[in-house]
């Protein structure tokens, strides 16, 4: 197992005073987990929120929906619109866009999070779950942020943030779970390639992936109690996606981030409060991920 330090590189002085006050962001799915964590952080800050997401009415197992994520979000300080819909749908995905702009005026922020997952090897993976991750995760992904661009150009500050991981080409990473990996691998991909199309425009498009299993309830869901337990909490991707997308949009571009290298980056010295376990040596890697982090 490699370890690596990672030193602050972000301005102190600078951070305090950084803000999504008034800026508007475009999440797909974000009813629960992750991505509601991400906009209830933008909320505190007063921004606008729009979801579109499936989730109109409760699951089954699974706590939230659209509806009762925005009302989350307007009480945490923000404004919300809730949009029913499939990102990917190209209708769906327009309307909204087209939304978020009547509404709030423009587009400042795009989060691309709702992803599919199933993990199974190639020989027991059903094509049509595989079509469903590549339709979800690397078309959704394409398509939100390609639909978004005239009105991120005119953003202030204007991000494209997806939450996908670094390309590793190691076997261990793609060959347990190829289907899934070439769906978020594909996601990856569209970050290096907007980031290099947008840079031009001043449009920053980063990936975002957790060092740890992160607890939600979709992982307690599958019976997931034992990465719970030596996990984080969906907070440390919050706080971290709210570093990244408070950058300079026209500078800080094109990277794989992982939450806590940019936590510590932005002065971070105790990560206690975000985890399960009881200690930190005690928290397991993501998939994707190879390397600890020594905070120092």
């Amino acid at each position: 197992m490699v370890t690596v330090t990672v030193r602050s590189t972000v301005d102190r002085s600078v951070v305090s005073e950084r803000s999504l006050s008034g800026r508007t962001m475009l999440m797909s799915g974000g009813s629960r987990g992750i991505g509601l964590a991400i906009a209830l952080r933008a909320a505190a800050d007063g921004a606008n929120v729009v979801l579109l997401a499936k989730t109109a009415e409760p699951h089954p197992t699974l706590t939230g929906t659209v509806y009762t994520a925005a009302q989350e979000i307007e009480d945490a300080g923000g404004k919300a619109l809730p949009v029913v819909g499939d990102v990917r749908e190209e209708a769906d995905v327009r309307r909204a866009v087209d939304a978020a702009v009547d509404r709030f005026g423009g587009i400042d922020i795009v989060i691309n999070n709702a992803s599919a997952i199933d993990t199974s090897p190639t020989r027991e993976l059903a094509m049509k779950r595989y079509d469903l991750m590549q339709s979800i995760n690397t078309r959704g992904t394409f398509l939100l942020s390609k639909t978004a661009i005239p009105y991120l150009e005119r953003g202030t500050n204007p991000h494209i943030l997806t939450l996908s991981p670094p390309i590793d080409l190691d076997p261990k990473w793609v060959g347990p779970q190829t289907g899934y990996t070439l769906s978020k691998y594909g996601m990856s991909l569209c970050t290096i390639g907007l980031a290099a199309e947008l840079a031009d425009a001043g449009i920053a498009a980063n990936s975002l992936w957790p060092r740890t299993p992160i607890v939600t309830a979709a992982i307690l869901n599958r019976g997931g109690e034992d990465r719970a337990a030596t996990a984080r909490t969906p907070e440390i991707m919050s706080d971290a996606a709210h570093a990244v997308l408070t950058r300079d949009s026209r500078t800080c571009t094109g990277n794989f981030f992982i939450d806590d290298s940019v936590l510590i980056e932005e002065g971070v010295t105790n990560f206690a409060k975000y985890r399960t376990a009881q200690r930190e040596e005690d928290l397991r890697l993501d998939m994707y991920v190879s390397e600890r982090v020594v905070t120092s």
